[in-house]
């Protein structure tokens, strides 16, 4: 196995040190906690030199009442360290759980991997054993390091001379230790990649087992599954064998010095140690060094491993896509020349497909939208257009090319800036239980009862807002018609902060006139509106119109692509004012558009 990806370091180290005011406030915790290490061998000498051996019962019992009262005090900052820890802990695990969201969504699209088990596994066990682990190995590091130096600290100032029997043999035990760990993360993760095998192996085993018999293939499966499930074995039984170099670190430095301390102890005599300070420094190597050096052991040596493999599992599986290999043939792009680099939006090369051998839906896109710009998105049925708003909207990550909102890469923008800097209208628009404020609301909390009225009459659902009883009134989603839902949500939408609005066929359940209100209020609202065409009356009224059909994409206004765009005058078709029953013609166009949706979701 290669050396674990630098991703998890990172995002350990990341989590380390977002967190260090925490992780202090559970340092000084432990310190605390090691209070009856420090005390441990010193008490013992006290109790025996200066009480029992020298007759005076009364101070041997209250040394060991002082004793039982570090003991209290340990107990307590245990307590305070477990608290603490799940202020560390619990974030990092939701932190895990979006990372392998995220990654699944690169799988299943930019990768082209079928959905699996694998992410579930990730998503459900994975990062519940990371989440675990985390928590075990920092208690149990923190731990160790507060309380050997605890304990080594207190024999220096009760016997000096027995670190000399004592430090050598716990820095050996810890260097064999450390140096077998490569070994056994190798090994760890081998085991884990072996169990997702023979889990994927028997899976589909078990989902094919009719086909499998009624074909006849009984002997193979069974060869070819024993061999999986033997490897499994094979993996498993190669971890156990380097139980025995952790069972040897242990016995090195946690056996060795009160070994060495029994041999020496005459020589310590000699030189003036007493009964009381020899079973004060095997009170400190018993009960502070031994129990943290084997408690660090077997929690590093087994659930750190299954820290740094199973984040290396979930960080590997979460990696971004690469840009796939584009075709010679580049896309054709016309960028207005008066467009500024300095745009609320920039697309700048961006390639995307559904898939690792897909050809691309959109390919080495250019594209700039400024302040206050009005874009209409138009062609035919799959071509892209939706694919297009998800990557606007940062749900699709493009194979290729950069997407920048207010000049920063989408990428790097946090969830909740995200937000508050571009909304996004579905065709299928989203409601939820609650009241019609709180709807209105969900991207502006502190909006007042102005600005919500401001939203509703610009969309024109005022009247929608009167029948379901005013802004106090109880949604039940299921009560609301396509069109009744749209309105609300493209009110939501007018009243968010975003300096970027999204509408991607939005408008698709509303009649032309409601249509066209809502685009002249997005069109008055501030910042740039980008409408997915439903109708070809949007391109109409837009500043400039991108159309799409798959091989090239023209930007241009109305009047220029029809002069340009054999595509575009087969959407618009041809509008001679003509009238069929003293209504004005139909455009063709618009049939299209409206066909092409209820296809694909407008795609």
């Amino acid at each position: 196995m290669s050396r674990p990806r630098p991703g998890h370091w990172r995002l350990l180290l990341d989590v380390l040190h977002r967190r260090r005011r925490l992780l202090l406030r559970l340092a000084g915790w432990s310190v605390v906690e090691a209070v009856p290490a420090f005390l441990s061998g010193h008490l013992v000498a006290a109790a025996l030199d200066d009480g029992f051996l020298a007759e005076r019962p009364a101070a041997g019992f209250g040394a060991i009442g002082l004793m039982a009262v570090a003991v209290l005090v340990g107990a307590v900052g245990t307590r305070q360290t477990f608290l603490r820890l799940a202020e560390v802990v619990e974030p990092f695990r939701d932190e895990l759980v979006d990372l392998v969201v995220t990654g699944a969504m690169h799988g299943c699209t930019a990768h082209g991997k079928p959905s699996g088990t694998g992410a579930v596994a990730r998503l459900t066990q994975q990062v519940e054993i990371v989440r675990e682990s985390f928590a075990s190995v920092i208690m149990v590091v923190q731990g160790f390091l507060v309380t050997t130096a605890s304990a080594l600290l207190g024999l220096f100032t009760l016997a000096p001379m027995t670190l000399a029997f004592v430090l050598p043999p716990v820095l050996v035990g810890l260097a064999v230790f450390l140096g077998s760990l490569r070994a056994m993360a190798d090994r760890q993760r081998a085991a884990i990649m072996a169990d997702e095998r023979t889990a994927e192996a028997v899976g589909t085993v078990t989902s094919g087992l009719r086909d499998i018999v009624g074909c006849g293939g009984e002997d193979p499966i069974r060869v070819t599954t024993a061999r999986t499930i033997g490897d499994q074995q094979d993996a498993g039984e190669r971890l156990a064998r380097l139980v025995a170099v952790r069972t040897t670190a242990l016995g090195i430095g946690g056996w060795l010095p009160v070994l060495l301390i029994l041999l020496g102890t005459p020589w310590l005599l000699s030189r003036g140690a007493t009964t009381g300070t020899i079973l004060g420094a095997l009170t400190y190597v018993s009960w502070g060094l031994q129990p943290a050096l084997q408690t660090l052991v077997r929690t590093v040596g087994g659930t750190g491993l299954w820290l740094l493999v199973t984040l290396d599992r979930i960080t590997a599986a979460a990696e971004p896509p690469t840009g796939a290999a584009l075709a010679p043939e580049s896309l054709h792009q016309v960028s207005s020349p008066a467009r500024s680099p300095g745009g609320v939006l920039q697309l700048r090369d961006v390639t995307f497909g559904y898939g690792r051998h897909a050809e691309p839906v959109i390919r080495n896109l250019d594209l700039v939208l400024g302040e206050h710009d009005h874009l209409a998105v138009v062609g035919p049925s799959g071509v892209g257009k939706s694919t297009l708003a998800g990557i606007i909207a940062g749900l699709l990550e493009p194979q290729a090319g950069r997407v920048l909102l207010d000049g920063v890469e989408l990428r790097d923008w946090p969830s909740a800036e995200l937000t508050a800097r571009r909304v996004l209208i579905p065709q299928e628009a989203y409601v939820f239980a609650g009241t019609v404020a709180e709807n209105l609301r969900y991207h502006r909390q502190d909006a007042e009862r102005t600005e919500l009225d401001k939203a509703v009459d610009a969309v024109g659902a005022g009247p929608l807002i009167e029948r379901l009883g005013g802004y106090q009134a109880e949604l039940r989603p299921a009560d609301l018609s396509a069109g009744e839902r749209q309105l609300l949500t493209l009110a939501r939408a007018y009243l968010s902060p975003a300096r970027l609005a999204i509408l991607d066929e939005a408008t698709c359940h509303l009649d032309p006139a409601s249509e066209a209100r809502v685009e002249a209020a997005f069109r008055e609202r501030p910042g740039a509106v980008l409408v997915v065409a439903h109708r070809i009356t949007s391109a109409l009224r837009a500043d400039q119109v991108l159309i799409l059909d798959g091989d090239h994409a023209l930007l241009g206004d109305h009047r220029d692509l029809l002069a340009r765009s054999p595509l575009y005058r087969d959407l618009v078709g041809h509008w001679d004012g003509r009238r069929r029953n003293g209504q004005p013609s139909p455009v063709p166009g618009t049939a299209v558009l409206a066909r092409g949706a209820q296809d694909r979701g407008g795609g």
